[in-house]
């Protein structure tokens, strides 16, 4: 801990640890089973920043629990239902309370699914160099942050270890890399799981311009949505009532701390640049927000 409101790192000696990833920190329970713990870890530009977000991992915990359970009809989840203090010990359960999952251990898919309702970020950047979005055509003259004419377009990209960037794929590269008929699966459910929450979402003031998903499959071939899901994490979160297509509206997510780190003399390489205290509260503050406004 790096302080007595942030989790920075978790210390759990009572299981294996498999994996730290840019915020989550993974470890076995048994063979089927996984701890996954969401520290207070912020990544901007896939790189880990010096200065944790307190209480940033339980209120990511609180809303993909919110969204796995509202969407759950549209495919199944990891989650177990096992209370995470359940599997470490008595000393480690302040480390896990609020802020962690046990999870059905999976095959993770290779890619990231990423669903754009909005031209907003490397996407309006793509699109003024090129008039498409991922090689996906879209008509002329849209402006910033424009709700895209077609309907939600599904643009993933591959995995990048921590410290390297995601790269975007065609659809054809995912075919390759995952076969057809999954590769059309995936592609499916993620357009229908962003539809349905971005409906549900602009009902509570926010306009969910893009997130991304990702998934794993069984032993029998049977598709999970895993990891989170809609959090400000992993998605643009625009204030309804604040939204005007030609600029880029302000965010209940880490768009804010990646303006401000634009601001900075950085290069987008580890050691990232620590993140002032006003910075840091506003932070939280837009997380709060949004947790507050989606979930009640």
């Amino acid at each position: 801990m790096t302080d007595q409101t942030a989790l920075f790192e978790t210390s759990i000696q009572s299981l294996s640890l498999l994996h730290r990833g840019k915020v989550r920190d993974i470890y076995a329970v048994n063979n089927d089973k996984l701890l996954i713990v969401q520290t207070d870890r912020l990544s901007a530009f896939d790189v880990i920043l010096p200065t944790p977000v307190p209480g940033k991992g339980r209120l990511l915990t609180a809303l993909s629990s919110f969204w796995f359970e509202k969407l759950g009809h549209i495919i199944p989840n990891h989650l177990t239902g096992i209370v995470s203090e359940s599997v470490v010990t008595e000393a480690e359960r302040e480390q896990v309370a609020g802020r962690a999952f046990v999870v059905k251990r999976l095959k993770s898919l290779p890619i990231e699914a990423i669903v754009r309702g909005y031209v907003a970020g490397s996407g309006w950047k793509d699109y003024q160099r090129t008039g498409a979005i991922c090689g996906i055509a879209l008509p002329s003259g849209l402006q910033e942050a424009a709700r895209l004419p077609c309907g939600a377009i599904f643009t993933p990209s591959t995995k990048a270890a921590a410290g390297e960037h995601d790269e975007n794929i065609s659809f054809s590269e995912m075919e390759k890399l995952l076969g057809r008929d999954l590769a059309v699966q995936v592609r499916d459910k993620a357009i229908a799981l962003y539809t349905e929450a971005a409906d549900y979402a602009i009902t509570k003031g926010i306009i969910i311009a893009d997130t991304k998903f990702e998934f794993g499959q069984d032993d029998a071939g049977k598709l999970y949505l895993i990891d989170e899901a809609l959090t400000p994490d992993s998605s643009r979160f625009w204030p309804a009532d604040q939204y005007a297509p030609g600029k880029n509206p302000p965010s209940y997510d880490k768009q804010f701390v990646r303006d401000w780190l634009e601001t900075q003399d950085w290069n987008k390489r580890s050691p990232a640049p620590p993140l002032p205290p006003d910075i840091l509260a506003k932070t939280a503050e837009k997380y709060q927000e949004a947790l507050r406004r989606l979930s009640g």
